[in-house]
C-alpha cells in the first residue's frame, strides 16, 4: 500500500477490502456475521474449505504403481504388467505434477490406457526444482528420459501430453529406434503456428523479463509466479467465479471432493531450472528451433524428419494454451509417411485434453486401441 493511502478509509464495521484474492472469502465470512448464527457457520465452513484447499492439500496419483526408478529429475511410475512393447507417457514439465495423467478413478488417462488394452504404461512423474538444480538445462531431462527408455527394455510407445510432447519429439529425433509409435497430445511442436496467447506474450516479453522472473526465484522458475499468469488469463474464473461456486456448494459433499481434487492438482505448482526455463523461452518459444531443426539436443542438431515412426496428433479445439495449429502442424516436419499420421481435433480446451471426462470417454479408448494396433506392428 502507497505511504500516502489511508489506513482504512470504510467504515468501522465493514471489511478491510484486499488486493490478495485468497483474502476474499475472509473478508466476504466477516461481513456477513451479523446475519445470523446459522449463516455465519456456514460462512465459517466456506472459510475454512477455501483454507484447506489453497493450503492444506497435496497432489496424489489415482491408479496403483510402483517406483520403477528414482531419478535426479524425476521418479519412473509402473502401471499395469509387463509384456510386450511398453508405453511411456511423458508428463508435462511445465508447472504442474503428473497427476495430470493420472487424476482420479473414472477419470484418468493412465486408466484409461491399461482398460483400452494396453498392458504396460510408465508415467514420468517429474520432480520439483530443488536449488541445486537451477542450472540444468533441457539435456538433464531427455538424458533422463533416455535412461527411462532403456530401463524399460530400449524401445516404447512414446505418449507426450503438452511440455511433454516436444520432449518426446526430441528423443524420437535424436534416438529413433527407440521410438516404436508417438503421441504428440497438446504439445506445442510448431511455436510460430496460429495465434494464441502463449505465442504472443513469448514474441511480446524481451527475455530480460523472463531472466528477472528467474532471479526472483534465486535462479528458479517458482511455480507460483506461472500459476499466477495462467490464472491471469482468465482472472473472472479463478478470482471470482471460484468462490462463488464453492459457497454455493459448500454444503455439497460431492462437489467438496471434486473441488478438493483438482485444486491440489492446480494449486499446488512446481519448481522449475531457471536455465533450462530460459532456454526454452529462447530457443523454442521464441527462435522455433525444433521445428526449424536447429535445436542441439544430446550432442546432436535435432530434425523432426528423422522421426519415421507412426504418430497420432491430438489437438483440442478450443486450447488457448497450444492452440491446433501448433500441434498439427507437426504433421509438416516428421519424416513419418502421411498414411501413418492421424489427426484429431476434440472438443474442449487444454488441461481437458488429459483430464476431461468427455475426451477420456470418447476420445482416448481410440488411441489406446491405435497404440495396441502400433505395439503389433513393432
Amino acid at each position: 500500500m502507497p505511504d500516502d493511502a489511508p489506513e482504512n478509509a470504510a467504515a468501522p464495521d465493514a471489511p478491510v477490502a484486499s488486493p490478495i484474492p485468497a483474502f476474499w472469502p475472509m473478508a466476504m465470512a466477516a461481513a456477513l456475521t451479523e446475519a445470523g448464527t446459522a449463516l455465519y457457520a456456514r460462512n465459517l465452513k466456506f472459510v475454512e474449505e477455501e483454507i484447506r484447499i489453497n493450503a492444506g492439500l497435496r497432489p496424489a496419483l489415482a491408479t496403483p504403481n510402483t517406483v520403477r526408478l528414482d531419478l535426479r529429475t524425476m521418479q519412473l511410475r509402473d502401471y499395469g504388467k509387463p509384456g510386450g512393447i511398453p508405453t511411456l507417457v511423458d508428463a508435462p514439465y511445465a508447472g504442474h505434477t503428473a497427476m495430470i495423467a493420472d487424476y482420479q478413478k473414472g477419470q484418468s488417462l493412465v486408466e484409461t490406457l491399461l482398460a483400452g488394452g494396453v498392458g504396460h504404461v510408465a508415467l514420468t512423474d517429474w520432480k520439483s526444482a530443488t536449488d541445486d538444480m537451477k542450472d540444468f538445462e533441457v539435456d538433464n531431462y531427455l538424458a533422463d528420459l533416455v535412461v527411462a527408455i532403456d530401463d524399460l527394455g530400449g524401445r516404447v510407445n512414446l505418449v507426450g501430453l503438452c511440455q511433454g510432447g516436444w520432449m518426446a519429439a526430441m528423443v524420437a529425433a535424436r534416438f529413433p529406434d527407440k521410438v516404436n509409435a508417438l503421441v504428440l497430445a497438446g504439445s506445442p511442436i510448431d511455436t510460430d503456428a496460429g495465434d494464441g496467447p502463449i505465442k504472443r506474450m513469448a514474441h511480446a516479453s524481451p527475455m530480460s523479463f523472463y531472466r528477472e522472473l528467474v532471479a526472483l526465484g534465486g535462479g528458479l522458475m517458482q511455480g507460483k509466479f506461472m500459476l499466477q499468469g495462467w490464472k491471469n488469463m482468465h482472472p473472472e474464473e479463478h478470482y471470482f467465479k471460484d468462490h462463488v461456486d464453492l459457497y454455493e456448494h459448500i454444503d455439497d459433499p460431492a462437489y467438496i471432493a471434486k473441488e478438493e481434487t483438482f485444486e491440489s492438482w492446480y494449486e499446488n505448482p512446481i519448481d522449475l531450472p531457471g536455465r533450462w526455463y530460459l532456454q526454452v523461452m529462447q530457443q523454442l518459444f521464441k527462435d522455433n528451433r525444433l521445428a526449424k531443426g536447429t535445436f542441439v539436443g544430446l550432442g546432436r542438431t535435432l530434425r523432426l524428419g528423422d522421426i519415421t515412426c507412426p504418430a497420432y496428433l491430438l489437438a483440442g479445439a478450443a486450447d488457448d494454451i497450444t492452440t491446433p495449429e501448433q500441434v498439427l502442424d507437426a504433421a509438416k516436419y516428421l519424416g513419418t509417411p502421411p498414411a501413418l499420421i492421424t489427426q484429431e481435433t476434440v472438443p474442449g480446451g487444454h488441461i481437458g485434453l488429459f483430464m476431461g471426462a468427455h475426451t477420456l470417454k470418447e476420445h482416448w479408448p481410440a488411441i489406446a486401441r491405435w497404440i495396441v494396433a502400433q505395439s503389433g506392428r513393432g
